[in-house]
């Protein structure tokens, strides 16, 4: 057991503790978290990111939910005690079904259970890796000249990000810290975090790796937590200028701001996860004047999310203020692919250079 897991099992054990504590007294067990609304969000001068600000709310045994979530924490809190323990880990869909057996206190959705481990998180200052909970879907994908050294089954082994791994990358594991994950940044430049596996594939066959020391992350979509604390790290420890790399569309910017600003719902370790020097490099609406991209017509979704993004704090900068006011006025949206409309290289050729310069990252 390292010293995180130790911390883990302690700060669960006095939360449990704690409860069993006010029982004895004759109290009505509570426990008190961090409102985790985006009225709650405010900038951390000292880390650069959005977390959560000092709204608080209080969960107590006074009603029978109120109850269950209590008896739920103490049956979660064992649960995960016993993994750390035995040295085992569970997904979070795990955890969920595992619950069944639990009587009263199993969850009726996994979204509850999922909601509880971020509870557990707020309350212990633990990260859900530390408590040996994974995600069910899998990381990033990484490729580029760099080293990881990771866990596997025979130990430790190192992988050069292109020599040892096939065109698909390097599969990044659910837990990405110094204990089990060391990085050697070898010949890497900069880190470019892209959100499509279409964009991935391409930079990757026209060799954009190679021929600017550039380092790809595959976001798949939304990006997981190892993915975001993986760029933090690169950037953080090793210097590595990160750029991000999305559709131009409403979903994609709030894809950025995950990765740059913290996610709402992970407010409360925006300090490991969130890299604030992060640079968006597109596409922005900007992109779809300038090099005549072709588009979609915005949906009601798309312009509701864009109003809701003037009014998000990780927004309210002149140049996203700029951008989501202009693609409201336009109408339109365009992905990252629409680049083709010049042929397969004028992404890495002109677009992504051209970019890049402006940047001062090239």
């Amino acid at each position: 057991m390292n010293e995180r897991q130790q911390k883990a099992l302690d700060s669960l054990t006095g939360v449990v503790g704690g409860i069993y504590d006010q029982l004895d007294g004759g109290e009505i067990p509570s426990m008190e978290l961090p409102l985790r609304s985006k009225k709650n969000i405010e900038f951390d001068t000292q880390h650069n990111v959005w977390t959560y600000g000092d709204l608080r709310t209080s969960r107590t045994a006074k009603t029978v939910n109120g109850a269950v979530m209590m008896l739920r924490t103490v049956y979660t809190s064992d649960f995960i005690n016993d993994m750390i323990r035995d040295g085992k880990s569970s997904t979070l869909r795990e955890m969920y079904y595992i619950s069944e057996g639990w009587n009263n206190a199993k969850f009726h959705s996994q979204d509850e259970s999922n909601l509880l481990a971020e509870d557990l998180e707020t309350i212990t200052g633990c990260m859900r890796e530390d408590f040996k909970l994974r995600p069910e879907e899998s990381g990033a994908h990484v490729y580029g000249d760099l080293n990881f050294t990771t866990m596997t089954k025979k130990g430790m082994k190192t992988m050069n990000c292109i020599d040892d791994v096939s065109e698909a990358g390097f599969a990044v594991p659910y837990k990405v810290e110094e204990d089990t994950f060391q990085i050697d940044p070898g010949n890497t430049k900069f880190i470019m975090a892209i959100e499509t596996g279409g964009m991935y594939a391409r930079l990757i066959e026209n060799g954009f790796p190679e021929k600017y020391g550039c380092t790809l992350v595959h976001l798949s979509g939304q990006p997981a937590r190892s993915t975001r604390r993986l760029i933090k790290r690169l950037n953080e420890e090793y210097g590595l200028p990160v750029t991000v790399f999305t559709d131009g569309d409403p979903w994609s910017f709030r894809i950025f701001a995950s990765v740059a600003y913290g996610a709402i719902k992970t407010a409360h370790i925006s300090e490991y996860l969130a890299t604030p020097t992060a640079q968006f490099i597109g596409v922005t609406a900007s992109d779809i004047l300038n090099y005549d991209l072709p588009t979609d017509k915005l949906n009601d979704k798309d312009i509701g999310a864009l109003n809701a993004e003037l009014s998000d704090p990780r927004f309210t900068d002149e140049f996203w203020v700029t951008e989501i006011q202009a693609m409201l006025e336009m109408k339109k949206k365009s992905e990252q692919q629409a680049l083709a409309k010049y042929g397969l290289d004028y992404v890495t050729d002109t677009y992504l250079p051209e970019k890049l310069t402006d940047m001062g990252v090239l």
